[in-house]
């Protein structure tokens, strides 16, 4: 016999799905042929993990059939984002239209438009690794904790896996490679948690091909790249 989820996990993709209408409004503004900009930027992300998207549909038939006020569910519902219905509908008919969307994603994930992240949110679930290195380490509290950038780079290094370690490199080349200016790079990294200047005489992107190589070569000597 199966053991239910932990308290607050039973909706947790659907929580997640609703962080991106967290990010553009708390509101539903979908209709059932167009998704407003919240479910655009989820839908853009399961469409490169579809089985995402599955599970949220999973999570959404569940709540429906239980009853969005239910007693049973009440704890669980609690703990997802308050996310604001038009005048007229209900939150049970908004995530109707939802899954709607969700079904057709998972008929072809290919027909999602492709588009660069448009909100915190998405920047962050599109690339996990940069926000754990950008965020984590890279903080507006650095100099109270690391004498140099050097240092901070040094114990992400020794700290992090070498799958993550891969994956930060991959995504560093993906997200420099979609950023056509700089404009573009240092809004995606200040929505990564990058909260710092790059090192006196070196562009953003400079820095972040020098952080890129440090990681992908970190078995390797590594020459300073300034406090």
């Amino acid at each position: 016999m199966s053991q239910p989820p932990p308290p607050g996990q039973r909706f947790y993709e659907l929580g997640s799905l609703l962080q991106a209408y967290a990010q553009t409004g708390f509101t539903f503004s979908d209709t059932a042929e167009t998704p407003g900009p919240g479910l655009a930027s989820y839908l853009r992300i399961a469409a490169r993990d579809p089985e995402r998207a599955a599970t949220a549909l999973r999570q959404i038939d569940d709540l429906l059939s239980v009853g969005l006020f239910s007693e049973e569910i009440a704890d669980e519902v609690e703990n997802l984002p308050r996310i604001r219905p038009p005048m007229g509908a209900s939150v049970e008919d908004c995530l109707r239209i939802v899954r709607g969307h969700l079904y057709q994603l998972l008929q072809d994930p290919s027909r999602v438009p492709y588009a660069n992240p448009q909100n915190s949110w998405e920047w962050n679930e599109r690339f996990p690794a940069l926000s754990q290195l950008l965020g984590a380490y890279f903080h507006r509290d650095f100099s109270y904790i690391y004498d140099s950038r050097d240092e901070v780079l040094d114990e992400y290094v020794s700290e992090a896996l070498p799958e993550d370690r891969a994956q930060a490199v991959q995504e560093m080349g993906e997200l420099l490679a979609m950023s056509s200016s700089d404009h573009e790079l240092d809004t995606a990294t200040e929505a990564l948690g990058l909260d710092l200047l790059p090192p006196q005489g070196m562009s953003l992107r400079q820095w972040l091909e020098m952080i890129c190589h440090r990681v992908a070569f970190s078995d390797r000597p590594w020459k300073s790249f300034g406090g």
